[in-house]
């Protein structure tokens, strides 16, 4: 092996690593950044002049995100560095191991992001169960999926849990949601006069969506040590993001509705 030989490697770095590439190179990212906060910003104006189309929007901005983001890093490294074929091959291949070990959630993640992106067992804007937390999808990235409770805390799960674990959608994609509401009664508790009682107030709710049927079921079940009745009523809300104020509705004016007509509730002892 002769002096050039050693020295080669070096001399391709130098001559792609220069202060003009760097510059070049650094300002090309600091302008997908900004291209992509910029996205952000619209889809957020354009969700709050179309409340209707807020999902669709959504899933679009995720979507323009994951290929400005892979798509433009690539071109940046094969446009401004441009570096010679045998370099890539040779650094594609060193990293691939390094990574392999070094980096394997991270890059589990990001093939898991990419499946989640086509694959779509949920959207952004889906309201999902993920073992014991429940909340709405805010956002899809290339590494984790952010999710956001009902009592406003963020979560961030990596993709690669989603690939393996069980997670459930309650709406897939549509704005609409089934609300599921339980109410207990006496055995003896007058079950036709609940029902109906529940029913109107389902109906006359500014929150529910009728398009779809308002459904019940009753079982018998056991609360506080003494056997009941769980009438559920299952309904829909028109827009996800009204689904506990539209059980709270339900349930409060159910309550007092039942309290006039005098239907007959588990004795507590």
């Amino acid at each position: 092996m002769n002096e050039n030989d050693l020295t080669a490697p070096f001399d391709v770095l130098a001559s792609m690593l220069n202060v003009g590439t760097i510059s070049l190179f650094f300002t090309g990212l600091l302008v997908i950044w900004l291209v992509n906060w910029c996205i952000r910003r619209m889809s957020e104006s354009l969700m709050t002049r179309f409340p209707s189309r807020r999902f669709l929007i959504m899933q679009i901005r995720t979507l323009v995100s994951f290929i400005l983001y892979i798509g433009g890093t690539v071109m940046l490294v094969s446009g401004v560095l441009n570096p010679p074929k045998e370099f890539l091959i040779a650094v594609a291949g060193s990293a691939a191991v390094a990574l392999g070990f070094a980096l394997k959630d991270v890059a589990a993640s990001l093939v898991s992001g990419v499946i989640l992106l086509f694959d779509r067992p949920f959207q952004v804007g889906d309201r999902v169960t993920f073992n014991d937390i429940y909340g709405e999808i805010t956002a899809i990235t290339l590494r984790s999926v952010r999710l956001q409770t009902l009592d406003d805390n963020i979560v961030t799960i990596p993709n690669a849990r989603f690939i393996t674990d069980v997670v459930s959608s309650g709406n897939m994609g549509m704005m609409d949601m089934m609300v599921v509401t339980d109410f207990h009664l006496a055995l003896d508790a007058d079950l036709e006069q609940a029902k109906d009682i529940v029913r109107q107030v389902i109906v006359t709710s500014r929150f529910a969506y009728l398009k779809k049927d308002v459904g019940f079921t009753m079982q018998e079940v056991e609360v506080a040590k003494r056997l009941a009745i769980r009438l559920r009523s299952m309904a829909y809300v028109f827009d996800v993001k009204y689904e506990k104020i539209f059980q709270s509705d339900i349930t409060n004016r159910v309550t007092h509705l039942f309290r006039e007509a005098e239907v007959k509730r588990p004795m507590s002892h």
